[in-house]
């Protein structure tokens, strides 16, 4: 069964960055390492689900001309609302995934530190929608911790392990650390010194 709604407004309860985004230097680098795995300068659309407080969607904002955020937790949405409130071209919704989903298309999605979070019936339907969503040139970005949540029903090795195997797309950028994955899966594979003609 997938984590539910409750477990994360009392995660937020009373704490406004209960993960310590802010904080951590782990978690500023990984945002960084995030945003540099990407392989294009700009994205005329972005998805983040799973937004939490915002600060990633704070760093993937000036980098798109739409970026649409959203979480299951009302206080998390809250947050994240405060967070993008100079980004006139972002919005955040409070959803629950997957039931609800954004008919796209999006150039970039980004599942970062969710679908753990998800059982296999709900992390399946998820990626039908992420496929359906995605620009025929779109991109898929993940990123997971790799130690077992404990509540959670899946690890970071299944959840990219799955992706790998159903996206049926070129994963063209890799960073595998002790502690996370990270991985960018792209419709069109040419890679960036192609793109810019240097190959």
């Amino acid at each position: 069964m997938s984590v539910s709604t409750p477990y994360f407004d009392e995660l937020f309860a009373g704490n406004d960055d209960p993960w310590a985004f802010r904080q951590r230097w782990y978690e500023r680098r990984k945002r960084a390492l995030t945003l540099a795995l990407l392989t294009r300068p700009r994205y005329a659309s972005v998805f983040e689900p799973g937004c939490a407080n915002g600060e990633l969607s704070a760093e993937l904002a000036p980098r798109c001309d739409r970026l649409l955020c959203c979480d299951t937790a009302s206080a998390a949405v809250s947050l994240a609302k405060t967070r993008l409130v100079g980004f006139t071209h972002a919005q955040v919704q409070q959803w629950r995934l997957p039931e609800q989903w954004p008919a796209g298309p999006f150039d970039l999605i980004v599942l970062s530190e969710l679908c753990y979070y998800l059982d296999a019936n709900d992390f399946n339907r998820l990626i039908d929608l992420a496929l359906a969503s995605l620009s025929d040139d779109g991109q898929l970005l993940a990123c997971h911790w790799r130690p077992t949540i404990e509540g959670c029903p899946q690890n970071a090795e299944q959840i990219h392990a799955l992706l790998q195997q159903r996206l049926e797309m070129p994963r063209v950028a890799s960073l595998h650390e002790h502690d996370f994955l990270l991985d960018l899966w792209s419709r069109d594979g040419t890679s960036v010194a192609t793109l810019e003609g240097l190959r």
